[in-house]
């Protein structure tokens, strides 16, 4: 299929992105995120789209106000919204010669699938399609097949290739392309997004009967060190992934380190705490994931509308599927601790984005029916943030905001 025009674009912003990147060097390589020019911020659709990927249903009062036409019988949902759609896209070579496609790179998940020749045309919603065919070094794996649950019931799934994957000057050989046959319709709806590329550990990946090393860890040998950092932006200002090497222009002062838990195969750790504006710091236990994948900070109830208390006329709306609140109002900071160090997002961030008339929804959301509290963009952005697998840990710093 021949890429929309709105695919073109993507792919022009990030050359003319790319050239203020420093010249790469051997083990180390900066690759601009580029911002989906489509995209339309939407607080509910956002909490949606996070419960359906950690295999939650979407809450019925949300569910309905979004209009996803939710069968409980069948736990399928048939539509969604247009402002569904991934924020942030990176561009990825792959194949001989090289496809380039826009890809999600997400931390919350381990699988690289991509819409392809192989995808069925009704799923296929102007997304640009990685043809096997058309690659020399494109190798199926025989009986390999994927697949992967929503909290809907529907899910992604298909075939396997391995073949040349490159993301900005290093390439993998060999690496394992998953290639849809069938697409959930949430991920039909988002027509410049041409498939994820999983950042999370190789244990999450689901590709059957043999388990596929993510692109990561089949690359970090390459790396001058075996490791990648984010420095994601504020107000729709392009961020960076670094890999194989910190810049120390990124941040200030030190990087605190927290010891990752790969148990669940997420890059999970443990913060030390919170604070509410300039108010006392509360030494507790918060385990987490930091996801690339999802857009929202979700943390326990308590700690939630210990936040939203302090804001005049917040409260939790069912319809809305979290927190809003007068868009006149001026949010309070929100410290979290990764050991003795505190990261602080500042209030703006906290309002994601417009919800009806004069009302904000909140970008500091409850937790508790997707399972998992998650340090999503609205965290990421106030810090640089270092993956580091050697360990594994996950290194946080402050930065000028």
């Amino acid at each position: 299929m021949v890429p929309a025009p709105s695919t073109l674009a993507l792919v022009s912003a990030f050359l003319g992105a790319v050239s203020a990147v420093p010249a790469p060097q051997p083990g180390r390589f900066t690759v601009n995120r580029v911002r989906n020019a489509n995209f339309k911020r939407h607080g509910p659709a956002q909490v949606a789209k996070t419960y359906l990927k950690f295999g939650k249903p979407v809450p019925e009062e949300l569910a309905t106000s979004l209009g996803m036409n939710v069968k409980r019988s069948e736990g399928s949902v048939s539509t969604y919204p247009q402002e569904y759609d991934s924020e942030w896209l990176t561009p990825v070579s792959i194949g001989t010669p090289a496809q380039t496609l826009m890809l999600d790179f997400d931390t919350g998940s381990s699988d690289l699938w991509v819409f392809s020749t192989d995808t069925s045309a009704r799923y296929v919603n102007g997304q640009t399609e990685y043809s096997p065919a058309k690659s020399s070094t494109s190798k199926k794996i025989t009986n390999a097949k994927w697949s992967i649950s929503y909290g809907d019931g529907s899910s992604s799934s298909g075939i396997v290739y391995t073949d040349v994957v490159k993301i900005g000057s290093l390439s993998v050989a060999s690496q394992a392309v998953e290639s849809a046959q069938t697409v959930s319709s949430s991920f039909t709806e988002e027509s410049d997004l041409d498939g994820l590329l999983g950042l999370a550990f190789s244990s999450l990946n689901t590709v059957t009967p043999t388990a596929q090393k993510t692109w990561f860890d089949n690359i970090k040998s390459s790396l001058d060190s075996p490791l990648f950092a984010v420095d994601f932006k504020a107000g729709g200002e392009t961020g960076t992934y670094d890999f194989g090497f910190i810049d120390s222009s990124k941040y200030t002062g030190s990087i605190t380190y927290a010891s990752i838990s790969t148990s669940q195969g997420f890059w999970e750790f443990t913060s030390s705490g919170y604070a509410v504006g300039s108010g006392t710091f509360r030494s507790t236990s918060i385990d987490g994931i930091a996801d690339t994948g999802t857009t929202l900070l979700y943390l326990p109830s308590s700690i939630v509308s210990a936040y939203w208390s302090t804001v005049s006329g917040a409260k939790s709306n069912s319809a809305a599927g979290g927190y809003v609140f007068p868009c006149s109002a001026t949010l309070p900071t929100f410290t979290f601790g990764v050991g003795s160090a505190r990261i602080v997002i500042p209030g703006s961030y906290l309002n994601y984005a417009p919800y009806t008339g004069t009302t904000c929804f909140g970008g500091l959301q409850s937790s508790s029916g997707i399972g998992i509290n998650i340090f999503g963009d609205v965290a990421l952005k106030a810090a640089y943030v270092v993956f580091d697998s050697s360990s594994p840990r996950i290194g946080w710093a402050s930065k000028s905001l």
